[in-house]
C-alpha cells in the first residue's frame, strides 16, 4: 500500500521513519528477521523528511525519495528488489542499477515490482510466472529492472496486485497485464470469454473505459480500478469481499461505482488494499 508524505512530515524538522509488524524476510529494514510488535525507528538511510512514497509487497518494501532515489529491502528470492541477485536484504538499500534514472513511483506486487521513472517509462523486476512483468520473452524472473517496451506512451501512474499490474498513460488510457485474475474470472464467469487484458502476459488496453480519461490506477489482490479526471471510480475483477460495490461475484469489464455511494461527490483520491478500497471525495 502506498503512502504519500503528509504535510506535517514535510514541514517537520524531526521527521523520522518507523516500521513494525511481520518481518520474516527483513522487509522492515531493521537489520533482522524478527517480527516487531511496536514501531521502531529506522536508521537514516535517507533524509526522512524527503521521502516521497513508501510501498510494500508480499514480503518486500520500497521507498522513493524526493530526489527520485529508490531504496528496497526484504524478500528477494525472485529478484523483486532489482539488485541483481536473489538474496534477502535486511536494510533499505539503494537500487544501484537505477542511479541517474529518477523514479516517480514504485508499486510492489506479491513477488514482483513495477517502477515508474520521472520521464514516464515503466520498468519491472521479480517473478514473471504469471506474466506480471509485462515483457514478451517469457523469462521466469528478472533480477534487474527492465523496460516494458510495449508501453510506448508516457505513463503517469502504475499499480501492482497479487499477480497482475496496471498503468495509466498521459492520455488517460489504462493497460493491464499478468494472468493472476484469469482463473477466478473463468470460475466465476462460466461460459464467458474474458477480455484479453485478463489473460495476456503483455500490456493490453482495458476495454470499457473508451469514453473516460484515467488519471490513476489501483490494484488489490484480485481486483483493479481506475479513477478518471471526472472524479468517477471504475472497478473490475474479483468482488469476493464486496470491495467493488456490486452484487456480481466478478466484473469482467470496468463498472462505475455510482456517485450516490459517495454522497454524489466526485472522488478525488482512492487507495486499494488486498481486498478493500478507500476513497476520498
Amino acid at each position: 500500500m502506498d503512502r504519500r508524505r503528509s504535510a506535517l512530515e514535510a514541514g517537520s524538522a524531526t521527521a523520522a521513519l518507523f516500521a513494525w509488524g511481520a518481518n520474516s524476510y527483513g522487509q522492515l529494514g531493521l537489520g533482522h528477521k524478527e517480527d516487531v510488535l511496536f514501531p521502531q525507528q529506522l536508521d537514516d538511510f535517507c533524509k526522512p523528511g524527503c521521502v516521497r512514497r513508501i510501498t510494500g509487497g508480499g514480503g518486500h518494501s520500497a521507498v522513493v525519495t524526493d530526489g527520485g532515489s529508490l531504496f528496497v529491502c526484504g524478500l528477494n528470492k525472485d529478484g523483486q528488489l532489482g539488485l541483481g541477485h536473489t538474496e534477502d536484504v535486511l536494510y533499505f538499500t539503494p537500487c544501484k542499477s537505477l542511479l541517474g534514472c529518477p523514479i516517480q513511483q514504485v508499486a510492489c506486487g506479491w513477488d514482483f515490482t513495477i517502477i515508474l521513472t520521472e520521464n514516464g517509462q515503466v520498468l519491472s523486476c521479480g517473478s514473471n510466472f504469471f506474466g506480471q512483468l509485462g515483457v514478451p520473452h517469457g523469462l521466469p524472473r528478472c533480477v534487474v529492472p527492465q523496460a516494458i517496451e510495449l508501453l510506448r506512451e508516457k505513463v503517469v501512474c502504475i499499480a501492482a496486485g497479487l499477480r497482475h499490474a496496471l498503468a495509466a498513460t498521459a492520455s488517460g488510457i489504462v493497460f493491464q497485464w499478468g494472468t493472476g485474475l484469469a482463473s477466478s474470472g473463468r470460475r466465476l464467469c462460466p461460459g464467458q470469454t474474458l477480455p484479453l487484458f485478463f489473460t495476456e502476459k503483455e500490456p493490453n488496453r482495458v476495454t470499457g473505459l473508451e469514453n473516460s480519461r484515467a488519471v490513476c490506477v489501483l490494484a488489490g489482490s484480485d481486483h483493479s480500478g481506475a479513477l478518471t479526471d471526472a472524479g468517477e471510480l471504475y472497478v473490475w475483477g474479483s468482488n469476493k469481499h464486496g470491495q467493488l460495490a456490486s452484487e456480481s461475484a466478478f466484473l469482467p469489464l470496468p463498472q462505475k461505482i455510482e456517485a450516490h455511494c459517495f454522497q454524489n461527490e466526485k472522488v478525488t483520491a482512492v487507495w486499494s488494499g488486498w481486498t478493500h478500497l478507500v476513497a476520498q471525495t
